[in-house]
């Protein structure tokens, strides 16, 4: 089974980080929906996805792996892997944020992807700031989602970040230059 694949390409000025996270969320995708191995899907994103060899068959335009290229394989592997490992935290969290009637279990595999992967980066990676991860994953959100999703990815991601960084997220934010 393959991927997600974003109905919007990344941008071209997509950072290693944010293609990481793309990345992350179709793999969490892809163990989903094909019950894969952790260490099978993140083996085949780092050689199949990231880093692709010089042209033993040029890319075409729409291919969904030369969106990947040149993400942080690193960090890929951190977010899939600290998703797998914290899951039994990061469900409960999350299904408490969403709306009332609304389970987890309820909501779109792609959606569920994007909130786990935000949830753990919002946890256990302090070095990213909290306002930094709920914007990276709306934008996640906004390459597979025409509608509704993104505003649902910003308000449980808000509500997250603001209950488990509650001292980063009281500071107010930096005036944009």
């Amino acid at each position: 089974m393959t991927a997600a694949v974003p109905k919007k390409p990344a941008a071209k000025s997509a950072t290693p980080r944010s293609k990481a996270r793309m990345g992350a969320v179709q793999a969490l995708y892809q163990m989903e929906l094909a019950g894969a191995d952790v260490s099978e899907v993140v083996d085949e994103f780092e050689r199949l996805r990231f880093n692709r060899p010089v042209d033993p068959a040029p890319l075409e335009e729409d291919d969904a792996a030369a969106d990947l290229e040149d993400a942080d394989a690193v960090f890929f592997s951190e977010i899939v892997h600290g998703v797998v490992q914290r899951q039994r935290d990061i469900d409960p969290m999350v299904h408490e944020q969403l709306a009332a009637g609304w389970r987890l279990v309820r909501v779109d595999a792609i959606l569920r992807a994007i909130l786990r992967a935000g949830t753990f980066e919002l946890l256990d990676r302090r070095d990213v700031p909290g306002r930094v991860v709920i914007n990276e994953y709306i934008n996640v959100a906004h390459a597979f989602f025409n509608e509704d999703e993104p505003r649902v990815v910003n308000g449980v991601l808000d509500k997250l970040g603001r209950k488990l960084r509650a001292d980063e997220f009281a500071r107010k934010a930096p005036p944009d230059k």
